[in-house]
Parts: structure tokens; sequence; C-alpha cells
């Protein structure tokens, strides 16, 4: 056991003075020497009997490598503690060791087994050798899930709306067709629509650029076409006065509504009785939100016959949302353009009621230019009802890529 002073100690130590104090102080702490004042001055005594530290002790077996925690002393672990306070000195990892053991009755069905004895299957060779004695086919246990596949599938929009067409075929219904390109003539003005209505500016319909229709119908069905939108012509009604132009009425859109396709039917056909739908894409010029979209697809119908009223058009939309499996429908008066009397027709989901589409009665001036004598009920709907039949909150998701949904969420 030696003594000097702290002066002593200073200069024959070669460590910074700000390093000093500390290591004298955990020294001290750890009872290595002994600090006490004789004659005025600090007198700095070793310890005797004083072994290795458990500080050190850890560090070297650290230079071995890794220790686990459990194989530590309490003062190991102690001084640990205080070496994981310092940063960037210490790392610690968690490590995670299963253990796997054979029951007894597994030991006793090994015995039992001659694993070269089992096959999976009967092959030809096996047949031919008359090697297929000697196997057993391996037990295959049928409440196993089998593994996930994701097969090809219709896109879940489609589903529904083939599921919409096959309604109203069972209904007695048949399906019409027509192009995504309509002049103004049947998309605006055979339905009556003036041709200064907000609803034809830009803000609301995609208009071909430059592009003109060569021939819009027959010249007598625009005559009366015509004559309808400027006194009423023979419609009982004043018409919207003012000027017609064919010029107008012959500039191309995007179809805002498949019923541009039923009224060149209707023109076509002159049905005095007639069921007939489409179910297609129509294109609206609008700001796509999580409930609207540039386009979109539209279910409409029509029923054409005498003495049809706007009972039958409320029976024959509760009977086609029946069979969807919607039962609480109602119908409020509302207004649209084209027909007269209007109704909105309403369903409850989820404890709400929700706008499904408009409806009517087509008003004469659509029908009687046309040739159509008898009353022609008519609707709308759009993909609002596929979003209740697959629990879709925003329109977008019908058009996004979204694999997980497709795979399993229609």
């Amino acid at each position: 056991m030696g003594s000097c002073t702290l002066e002593q100690l200073s200069k024959e130590w070669p460590i910074e003075e700000e390093e000093l104090n500390p290591a004298l102080g955990k020294a001290r702490e750890r009872g290595w020497i002994d600090i006490r004042r004789v004659d005025g001055r600090a007198l700095v005594t070793a310890v005797a009997g004083v072994g290795v530290a458990p500080d050190e002790s850890l560090l070297k077996k650290l230079e071995q490598g890794p220790l686990v925690l459990d194989s530590l002393s309490r003062e190991e672990r102690a001084a640990l503690q205080r070496l994981m306070r310092r940063p960037g000195f210490i790392e610690q990892a968690v490590r995670r060791e299963v253990q796997y053991s054979i029951k007894e009755s597994g030991r006793l069905l090994l015995s039992r087994m001659k694993p070269e004895r089992w096959v999976d299957s009967i092959t030809p060779q096996l047949i031919v050798s008359g090697k297929w004695r000697r196997y057993k086919l391996r037990p295959i246990d049928v409440t196993i899930p089998g593994p996930t596949v994701h097969p090809a599938r219709i896109h879940p929009l489609n589903e529904v709306l083939e599921e919409v067409r096959e309604i109203f075929l069972s209904m007695g219904f048949e399906e019409i067709e027509g192009s995504y390109i309509q002049s103004c003539f049947w998309n605006f003005d055979a339905l009556f629509v003036p041709q200064d209505h907000p609803a034809r500016e830009m803000q609301d319909t995609f208009y071909l650029k430059d592009l003109r229709s060569r021939g819009l119908a027959r010249a007598e069905l625009v005559s009366r076409v015509k004559h309808t939108h400027i006194d009423g012509w023979e419609t009982g009604s004043k018409g919207w006065g003012g000027v017609w132009s064919e010029e107008e009425a012959r500039r191309l859109v995007l179809r805002t509504h498949t019923t541009a396709v039923t009224i060149r039917y209707l023109a076509e056909v002159k049905p005095r009785e007639a069921r007939v739908f489409s179910v297609d894409r129509v294109f609206r010029n609008e700001k796509v939100t999580w409930r609207s979209n540039i386009e979109f697809n539209q279910i409409e119908g029509i029923a054409v016959g005498p003495g049809l009223s706007l009972r039958d058009l409320i029976g024959l939309l509760s009977e086609f949302y029946r069979r969807l499996g919607l039962k609480e429908i109602k119908f409020w008066p509302t207004y649209f353009p084209y027909t007269e009397p209007s109704l909105q027709v309403m369903v409850k989901y989820e404890g709400k009621w929700l706008e499904m589409g408009g409806s009517g009665i087509f008003r004469p001036e659509v029908t009687l230019p046309l040739g159509v004598r008898n009353p022609v009920l008519a609707w709308g709907l759009g993909d609002r009802l596929a979003m209740l039949k697959l629990g879709v909150k925003d329109i977008r998701q019908f058009y996004e890529a979204d694999l997980g949904w497709l795979r399993g969420g229609g």
C-alpha cells in the first residue's frame, strides 16, 4: 500500500486535469483509494486487498464476445447498468430462443412408422414394377386450409352491372346500346333541353373540338323538334321561343347520359309497347371527388304502353330494387327537365335515406315529335347503386388498381 499527495499524483499520472477528479471520485466510491487531509494537504492512499473491480471483469469478458445476461453475477449486472448509462459504450440486443421436444406419443408413432413405405401417389412405375404392394398411400387431411389463390375475376363493378342486366332481363326488358359520341340534337334537343340551357355549357359537357355531325335525322323529325323548341309545335306547349340553330344541334359531344340512345330508339322504332334498358358509360365535365367523377356508368330504362301511369313506374322500380335486396324504398316528387311528373328514388341504407336517381314520364314535347303516342316511363341511375352493393365510400375506388380490394373486396 502506497501514498502520495494529490499534487504528486497529478504530476506523475498522465491524465487531463478535467478527468482527474471524476477518476478519483469513482476510485474512492469503489474503495480502491482513501483520501484524507494531512498537514493541510490531500493525501491519496491505495487500499490493500482490493481485487479486480466488477467493471473491469465485465469489460474483459465482453472483449471475448457477447454475454448472456443470465450468466453475469449480481456485481457484474450492477456494473452493466452503470456502463449502459454511458452513451455509445455498451450495445444490448434481445435474442429469443425456442426449444421444441417430442412427446412420448410422438415417439411411439415414429417407432411404428416406416417412412420408406409411405408414398403420396401411386405412379405408373410403381404399378408396372409391382412395388406398389409394398407401399401405403399417405393419408390426406382434408380439413387443413388450402393455400390462398387469386385467380382472375371480373371487376366487382362489372359484377354488379351484370347483376342489374340479369334483373332487367328477368323482368322482360331488352338491352339497347349506342355510341359514346352523340350529336347535341340527340343528347339535348330531342329531349326538349333549350339550346341556351346551362347544362349545355362547357363546364358540364365535353364537346369534340371543331367537329360536327354530318346528318342529324330525317328532315321531318328535325323540323318537328325545331318547332317544338320555338313554339311548341302540336304538343300543346308554348315552346321556348327565340331561335333554334341546326348548327348548334350538329355539335358532337361525349354523351352526358344514355338517354340519347333511348331517344334514338324511340325515334327509329316508334314502339306502341316496349321495355328496354341500357347499362353503359357516360361522361360529365365535373370535379373529381369521392362522390363524382368525369365518367361513370348509368343504368337507364323505359317502358312504353297504353295507359301506363306513375303507379306503374313506382311498381317497376320497387320490384327492381327488391330483387337487388333493397326493400325500403320511397319516392319524392321533384323536377327534371324532360319528365313530368318526376320522382326522386330514395332507398334506406344503414339507417339513412339516399338518393339513387331520377324517374318520371317523358313530356309530350319529347315523345310526340318522335312519333310516340303512348306514355313513356323513364328512369336513370348511377354508380351509387354499385357503391351501396359493394360497400364503397369513394367512387374513385372503382378506377384504381387496388389489388387487395379487387381480389377480395367486391
